[in-house]
């Protein structure tokens, strides 16, 4: 066999070995890229451009098929002791959600407890920049109101705040931080000193939107109060919530990289009047005839932040689904219902007491 021959003979060989390793080099640069980006979630790598609308994990539905997985919780271990209150113990908490270590604040009673245990509240804080957050930092009165009233009160950090595991993926377009608080609820339900036939949950702004999923996905929740909270359906939030007068700033929706849920979602699934059906499975305002509970809202008229209409609306929606509710509204009064506080706080004691305590 002569030179040319043999020539001929390693020229494609060379050549199928440059492209396998060129194909070997693209795989593996896709693969960075997909895992490096942080805006993308396991399930938007995988089904990019053809997610189903019954696969899409913000589904209320796919949320309550899923129950399985959180329904059990996890132990509460005690991290800190804190200082005590008047007349209730204080501890820095953890417990598990989704296999992360999530932390919590946990203040119990003191005193004679109940022959069922506590009565317990699930205290749902609204957004605070999550590398700025503390545990036992902040809502500090709000705590305090319940606390003293004879309520254990349990208050999830949410993934990535402060010291929990996991990435701050926000509330809205993720089901993150609402998983984690159905953890909570599962997780306190087995605390030694609670009433898990007694449960009730408390929002704030974002914590309002995360407590009003909770209470369409579990019946174990007696009664909910929510103060500005951003319980409007997913299309109310696209179109209804701006920036500026009786809009949100970024602090009360979430950082500027969270907020990006309304441009990535409509690209994937289009807009409301597009895909009705897709926007509905993911509102808690369409799944109002399974509320848990009763519900009392309330929202100063002069909220800057989350639109009073919000509340106004989950009113009218919740007595035409024939539920239980109730809205305050306190004039000129601002997202945190500073002018008020007392007033509010004395509302929701005295309505917590109604449904789970057996007080009139």
């Amino acid at each position: 066999m002569n030179k040319i021959t043999i020539t001929f003979l390693i020229i494609p060989v060379v050549f199928l070995f440059i492209y396998i390793g060129l194909r070997q080099f693209t795989l593996k640069s896709q693969v960075v890229s997909l895992t490096s980006n942080p805006e993308m979630t396991d399930n938007q790598e995988i089904n990019e451009g053809d997610l189903e609308v019954d696969d899409n994990p913000l589904s209320i539905e796919l949320l309550r098929h899923n129950f399985a997985l959180w329904k059990n919780g996890s132990l509460i271990t005690i991290e800190q002791t804190l200082p005590p209150g008047n007349n209730y113990d204080r501890f820095i908490t953890s417990y598990l959600s989704e296999g992360l270590k999530i932390y919590a604040l946990l203040t119990v009673p003191k005193g004679v407890k109940p022959a069922g245990g506590w009565p317990v509240i699930v205290f749902n804080h609204g957004y605070i920049p999550p590398l700025q957050y503390r545990t036992s930092e902040r809502y500090v009165a709000y705590i305090d109101g319940f606390a003293r009233s004879g309520y254990i009160v349990f208050k999830p950090d949410y993934r990535g705040h402060g010291n929990s595991e996991g990435d701050a993926s926000g509330a809205y377009g993720s089901n993150a931080y609402t998983i984690d608080v159905l953890n909570a609820v599962s997780s306190v339900k087995k605390y030694k000193d609670a009433d898990p036939n007694n449960i009730g949950m408390w929002g704030h702004s974002l914590g309002g939107f995360i407590s009003l999923r909770n209470m369409v996905i579990r019946q174990d929740i007696k009664a909910g109060v929510i103060w500005a909270g951003v319980v409007a359906s997913y299309p109310d939030l696209l179109t209804r919530w701006r920036v500026g007068s009786s809009s949100p700033s970024p602090r009360a929706g979430g950082p500027t990289g969270t907020r990006r849920w309304r441009q990535l979602m409509t690209e994937k699934y289009g807009t409301p009047e597009q895909n009705p059906d897709f926007w509905n499975s993911i509102s808690a305002n369409y799944y109002l005839s399974d509320i848990s509970g009763p519900l009392q809202l309330h929202h100063g008229t002069g909220d800057n932040s989350v639109p009073l209409e919000f509340s106004e609306k989950l009113t009218l929606q919740l007595k035409n689904a024939g539920k239980e509710v109730e809205l305050f509204t306190y004039p000129g009064d601002d997202h945190n219902l500073s002018n008020y506080f007392n007033t509010a706080m004395q509302r929701s004691v005295t309505f917590f007491n109604k449904y789970l305590k057996g007080l009139s």
